[in-house]
Order: C-alpha cells, then sequence, then structure tokens
C-alpha cells in the first residue's frame, strides 16, 4: 500500500517568495511562450534566442561571464524562418554553446560550486516545465545571491543540448562542461542539476515511481520535491535535505539509488558522475508525476509557480550554507 502524505499547510508566501515567484513566471512565459521550442535539431533559432535571453538576464548582475563554445554535427536540421547570429541553417554542422555566470570565492575560490539547469527542449516542445521551470529556477539563484559574499566559487551554468538526441553522447552539452571541469582539473565540491521543477498535485495517487517499495516509504501524492543521487553521492544529499528542510517547511523527499534505475541519472548531473564531481538533481519527478512531459501539453499555465518559489528560496539558503562550510 502506498504512502499518503500528511502535510501540515504551508504558510503565506514572504515578501521575497512573492517577487520569485513573479521572475519565475516571466522566465518560464519568455521561454514557453514568446521563444517556444528551442532545440538544435528542428529550432536552432528558438535556441539562440533563449541563449541570449539566459546571457542578458546574467548580464543584469555583477558576475564574471563567459561561454563554452562547441560544434556539433546536426541531423536533419529543420530551417527556421530567418537567421540568427551563431546559428546557420544551411548546414548540419552547427554551433551551440554553455552559457556561464560566475562569483569567486573569497577564502577558498578553487573550492566551485555548480549550479546548473538546461535550456533546451525536446524537439517542438514548448518545454515549460522540462526544462523551463530549471531555467528560471537558476535565473532567480542567480538574481537572489547576486549580493551574498561566498567563500567558495559559485557557478551558475546554463546547459546546451541536454534533450534527445544528444543526451549521454559527446555533444552533451553538461558532458562537454563536466569534461572541461575535469581537464582543468577543478574542484567541484558539489554540482546541483535543476531539472523539471514546476509540476505539484495533491491527488492521492498522483505520484508513481520506478518500482513499486518507493511507494511504501514516498508519498503516493505528488506534492513534494524530490532531491536524487547515486550511492557516491549520497554524503552530499543527505547535508543538503537536512539543510534544505531547516530552510523552508516546504515538503521535501530524498533517495540516493544506483543509476541503473530509471530517471535516477536522466539529467544534467550524470555527466558530472562520470567524473566523480558529488552531484544531485532537484525534480518534481517529471514523467513520474507529470502527465505532460515531452508533449505539447508542457504549457507555462501548467507551472505552480508560488510552490516553485518556495523551493528557489529553500535552495538559495542551503548554497548560502555549504558555500561558506
Amino acid at each position: 500500500m502506498a504512502r499518503k502524505s500528511r502535510r501540515e499547510p504551508l504558510s503565506p508566501l514572504s515578501e521575497q517568495e512573492k517577487v520569485i515567484s513573479v521572475k519565475l513566471k516571466d522566465h518560464v512565459s519568455m521561454l514557453a511562450e514568446t521563444i517556444g521550442a528551442r532545440s538544435l535539431t528542428s529550432c536552432p533559432l528558438g535556441l539562440e534566442k533563449a541563449a541570449k535571453y539566459i546571457e542578458q538576464i546574467f548580464s543584469e548582475f555583477d558576475y564574471v561571464r563567459s561561454q563554452q563554445d562547441f560544434m556539433v554535427d546536426v541531423p536533419n536540421v529543420a530551417a527556421d524562418n530567418g537567421t540568427a547570429d551563431g546559428i546557420s541553417t544551411n548546414s548540419n554542422r552547427l554551433c551551440t554553446r554553455n552559457i556561464i555566470a560566475e562569483v569567486r570565492g573569497g577564502k577558498t575560490p578553487k573550492e566551485i560550486i555548480v549550479l546548473g539547469a538546461h535550456y533546451d527542449s525536446v524537439y517542438d516542445c514548448p518545454a515549460a516545465n522540462d526544462n523551463g521551470s530549471g531555467v528560471a529556477t537558476l535565473l532567480e539563484l542567480a538574481r537572489v545571491l547576486s549580493h551574498f559574499h561566498s567563500e567558495r566559487t559559485i557557478r551558475f551554468v546554463a546547459f546546451t543540448n541536454e534533450e534527445p538526441p544528444f543526451f549521454g553522447t559527446k555533444d552533451w552539452g553538461a558532458n562537454q562542461y563536466a569534461s572541461l571541469c575535469h581537464e582543468r582539473e577543478e574542484k567541484v565540491v558539489s554540482m546541483i542539476s535543476l531539472e523539471t521543477m514546476g509540476y505539484f498535485s495533491d491527488q492521492p495517487g498522483s505520484q508513481t515511481f520506478p518500482h513499486d517499495v518507493f511507494g511504501l516509504i514516498y508519498p503516493n501524492q505528488g506534492d513534494f520535491i524530490s532531491f536524487v543521487s547515486n550511492l557516491g553521492s549520497r554524503r552530499f544529499l543527505n547535508r543538503f535535505t537536512n539543510s534544505f528542510r531547516k530552510a523552508t517547511k516546504f515538503p521535501c523527499e530524498s533517495v540516493a539509488v544506483p543509476e541503473s534505475i530509471r530517471g535516477v541519472a536522466f539529467s544534467d548531473h550524470a555527466a558530472f558522475w562520470k567524473f566523480g564531481y558529488p552531484a544531485i538533481m532537484i525534480t518534481d519527478t517529471a514523467f513520474y508525476r507529470y502527465p505532460h512531459y515531452h508533449t505539447q501539453e508542457d504549457t507555462p499555465d501548467k507551472v505552480d509557480y508560488d510552490r516553485l518559489a518556495r523551493v528557489v528560496w529553500g535552495i538559495a539558503e542551503v548554497v548560502k550554507e555549504i558555500s561558506n562550510a
């Protein structure tokens, strides 16, 4: 029998969380409505517009900004109307990029915390939740933490090419970036992947799992945010979860399990696991809860911005703690 959720009522949003909620909605609307689909295979101009939007938001803060460019052989590229700087629809070999904003740490700048989210969509989907919600969270964390003094270096990275056909290949944006960190012998002390984060449901039975045994441990309604890691990152996972629970009353669940379980390695954190970096995924569990996953119905009205704002605030507080540990 699945465990039923028993949650205390949430307190009203704080003034800071109200601002976050509004800004989250603005970001998701820009990505999923104004820009729309953003895929190097089917909508390269949309991907470029999303990249420029992220760069614009990052430029509003006092961060050191950079990008990681790389060439990709793209099969069957669909030509968009018009052209965009840096994109040619006349060739199957295209340039794309990861976008980085960084605040260098004070006492221990060589110790690096990476916060990342992929900004591409699956083919021609609007992708409001997957992964507009993750990118919006990344941008809001960059804003909320823009005046925070960190002892460790914090990097905000928007990854390209997480969706098919690139996931798990050399052209996967997170793989390109994690490989670069490894080549530079950088000390990434923790990586936090922001993946499909904005859908919540109070309906019993709205939460499913990869195996029935999980239903004996975790709630059967999708009213929580989840933190996921492999066994090698469980120490960081436990620390993150404990800190989050101290920072906010928003319900969360965590699990450290083998990477072979379906969905555990389905985002950018898995690229960092390849190089031994501690990494977790923060998610609403995607296809285990979200009925509009990878469909045309993944639109901005499906995202719960108020609940996501509480999650963003909690993550920011955790980052503050671990960046000065």
